[in-house]
């Protein structure tokens, strides 16, 4: 199967997953950072990148 840069930019760029739940949410670096940004299911503002398989 061909990757394209394309498509891993949509499907990986801005992407973090809570450390405590495990649910995706998309946004910028910048926020994640400043810990603007907080889980939908738990509150949580503590993210990991996602994993490219």
């Amino acid at each position: 199967m061909v990757k394209f840069p394309e498509a891993d930019a949509r499907k990986f760029r801005g992407v973090f997953v809570c450390r405590r739940c495990k649910a995706k949410r998309k946004a910028s670096n910048v926020k994640i950072r400043e810990e603007k940004i907080n889980c939908r299911n738990c509150g949580s503002v503590v993210f990991r990148p996602v994993r490219k398989k």
